[in-house]
């Protein structure tokens, strides 16, 4: 079967001939169809101005991926100084500062995900993670892990908008 199902009346099962969305009975249009809903429903059942992805609103949805990724990175970052002063060591107080103001930022970033330089700022916010590898070698670990993340959130967001 390839759509919704009429029920056959009390008994919540499929009735033999049951029509698919967009058919026709005796000249009187099942509910779904084209000629119901507003104008931009109407245009994109009619194939005109489709979305390419099927999200209900693909902006909010990019957005949420986005400031989702940067929250994350944020988190990782903070709780990821107490591991590296154990087991790497020589983690300097320059490397916390920066640790810490780079979790600053994602996390201002994450709210400002609505503007189109968030985006920019976001790519520009892993290439100085990248950086603070300087500082110390298990950053520059983490920046390449969450440079391919980002990368990744870039290709989806291209992908879903287009």
């Amino acid at each position: 079967m390839t759509g919704p199902v009429e029920e056959r009346p009390g008994t919540g099962a499929p009735s033999e001939g049951a029509q698919t969305e967009g058919a026709q009975i005796e000249g009187a249009q099942i509910e779904g169809t084209p000629s119901e809903g507003t104008p931009s429903e109407r245009a994109q059942a009619e194939g005109g101005g489709q979305r390419r992805s099927g999200l209900r609103n693909p902006d909010k949805a990019v957005r949420g991926l986005g400031a989702g990724t940067l929250a994350l990175e944020a988190l990782v970052l903070l709780l990821a100084i107490q591991p590296i002063r154990v087991v790497g060591g020589d983690l300097s107080g320059a490397a916390i500062a920066a640790i810490v103001a780079l979790a600053v930022a994602c996390v201002a970033l994450a709210g400002q995900m609505k503007r189109a330089w968030a985006w920019h700022a976001g790519t520009v916010l892993q290439g100085l993670l990248l950086l603070s590898g300087l500082l110390h070698w298990s950053l520059f670990a983490l920046g390449v892990m969450f440079a391919l993340v980002w990368a990744y959130a870039l290709h989806v967001r291209r992908v879903i908008l287009g």
